[in-house]
């Protein structure tokens, strides 16, 4: 499986093998994250004849269904359990992801597997995703974020007073002022303000 899109999308895959002799038949579901549909056909029928030993030829596919995100606004904590094919072996793993979106976290979940281990998208299972609760989380990158007096400073802003003409003898500074607490301008005082500096 290749990445042709800057996000996977999310197909819920409902298929069975064929009937023989109008005999019933069970009916199998696939949530599959895939860049496009064909790709995603092409998982469930290589999952299926791994697990359930239907191969393409004997079986069809009943609804194929892309599934949409309910709140995209709304931040959440996402657990992904993982099993990857490694050189030397199968290995099981939990990871959790911070995004508003179900596709967005395992996408996020492929390009670090792909940097921290090296797995190909195709060795990569995804077993299950569920949201988190903020208490529940495991990982120190995730506990981080929920502080609810986390603080985002900003060391180097563009300040508007600063483009007063297109054509000025000096440059803008748009760094930190190194000295505390004086006020040679009203651009500068109002910086040191921002900056909780000035006297």
């Amino acid at each position: 499986m290749k990445f042709k899109c800057a996000e996977l999308k999310e197909y819920e895959i409902v298929g069975r093998p064929l009937a023989k002799n109008d005999e019933k038949m069970p009916v199998y579901k696939m949530t599959i994250f895939a860049p496009d549909e064909i790709v995603a056909k092409s998982r469930f029928w290589y999952f299926l004849r791994q697990l359930k030993k239907v191969r393409k030829v004997n079986g069809e596919i009943l609804r194929q269904t892309e599934m949409s995100n309910t709140s995209p606004t709304k931040i959440k904590n996402f657990g992904i359990w993982v099993r990857y094919d490694s050189r030397s072996g199968s290995h099981n793993m939990y990871r959790e992801y911070r995004d508003v979106s179900r596709t967005g976290a395992i996408t996020q979940c492929y390009r670090d597997m792909a940097a921290r281990h090296r797995a190909r998208p195709h060795s990569i299972q995804i077993m299950k995703i569920e949201i988190v609760k903020a208490a529940d989380t495991k990982r120190p990158v995730i506990k981080q974020m929920h502080d609810s007096k986390i603080k985002f400073p900003l060391p180097h802003r563009i300040l508007k007073f600063n483009k007063k003409s297109i054509f000025v003898a000096d440059r803008p500074s748009t760094m930190r002022p190194m000295k505390m607490g004086s006020c040679d301008t009203v651009e500068t005082c109002a910086v040191e303000e921002a900056w909780g500096l000035c006297e």
